[in-house]
């Protein structure tokens, strides 16, 4: 490969909104040992793509200052070591792909660990839709909260990227779900992705909802709304729960009644995703191959609702994403 290379790609040279996000040619990047070089054809659109945009999220150390985390593409080259146990991947492979950053753009290089087959039934639009939410809803609901067929889970949102990867993962564990969301449409899809109850927040309190479905209260809660929910979630829980927080979307900080974490027994953990280790993501890869992708393959996981755009409409595509009835996924078309 030359060092002149180009590629289309989507950057952001002052933060801001979303004309923040401009359309140029820039370097094209190398498959670095222990790191595959994808051909993306499809990018998935997540929330810290948002916050990176308007300067809130910089790009870990090392990492492509591109935005884009998620992407669908075929593997165009492998970089290779000797003392490096070989990835099992092919050039010409079609995959998904948790990246590190730069998933808005024609190529990006992605470390072994974080790629996985595209899961058959799944074209490349709907599979850029899987990566950033399946590993972080992965990574803390089933791995670390680890729900049973005895447990009712909240989860906030349910109608958004998160929130329905939520759903359904609790789902396969054989949880009962709760799920919140602004509106009835929003509801009826939560339903859809498997919600047992859908509650629509603005017509009643789902702490008081919660209570009456349950008896005692949630036992695992999966939020990223923050501010005033820090407490009602607190209340909604049952004794000994577990409470997820993944963002902080109504604010960073909040009142909290601790005699309810102490009374209760709460645990309450918090988790970001993209500045952990490249073994970390490998490890979570790992169970997303053995726990998930038989129950993609065989439509046991539902695909999300999907708008997409083409590469040079990201603007827009972010403006999509800032629209109050947005639901599912929204994603880039690169080739």
């Amino acid at each position: 490969m030359s060092d002149n290379e180009t590629m289309r790609a989507i950057k952001i040279d002052n933060p801001g909104g979303p004309d923040a996000l401009v359309a140029d040619n820039v370097a094209k990047p190398y498959a670095h040992p222990g790191q595959l070089l994808i051909k993306v054809k499809a990018a998935g659109i997540n929330r810290p793509d948002i916050l990176q945009r308007m300067g809130l999220y910089p790009a870990p150390e090392g990492a492509s200052p591109l935005p884009g985390l998620e992407v669908s593409g075929i593997v165009e080259d492998i970089g290779r070591t000797t003392d490096q146990a070989p990835t099992s991947l092919q050039v010409g492979d079609e995959v998904v792909a948790l990246t590190n950053g730069g998933g808005y753009a024609e190529y990006v290089s992605v470390p072994w660990g974080q790629v996985l087959p595209k899961p058959k039934g799944w074209n490349f639009i709907e599979a850029a839709t899987i990566p950033e939410t399946f590993f972080t809803v992965q990574q803390t609901l089933i791995d670390r909260a680890n729900p049973t067929s005895k447990d009712w889970v909240l989860v906030h949102g349910g109608a958004g990227g998160i929130g329905a990867t939520a759903i359904q993962l609790a789902k396969l564990t054989g949880a009962k779900v709760l799920a919140t969301a602004s509106s009835a449409e929003k509801c009826a899809y939560c339903s859809q992705m498997g919600a047992d109850v859908a509650i629509n927040y603005l017509e009643e309190d789902f702490v008081e909802r919660t209570k009456a479905e349950t008896g005692k209260g949630a036992n695992i809660i999966v939020d990223f709304i923050g501010g005033d929910y820090v407490d009602r979630n607190l209340r909604a829980a049952a004794p000994d729960a577990t409470i997820i927080q993944l963002a902080n979307l109504a604010g960073r900080e909040a009142n909290v009644t601790m005699g309810l974490v102490v009374a209760k027994r709460l645990t309450i953990f918090g988790s970001t995703l993209r500045a952990q280790p490249d073994g970390v993501k490998a490890r979570i890869a790992h169970h997303l191959m053995e726990q998930v992708w038989p129950a993609m393959e065989n439509g046991t996981i539902q695909k999300p609702s999907i708008q997409s755009f083409k590469l040079e409409e990201a603007a827009k595509a972010h403006e999509a994403m800032d629209a109050q009835g947005q639901m599912g996924k929204i994603v880039l078309e690169v080739s």
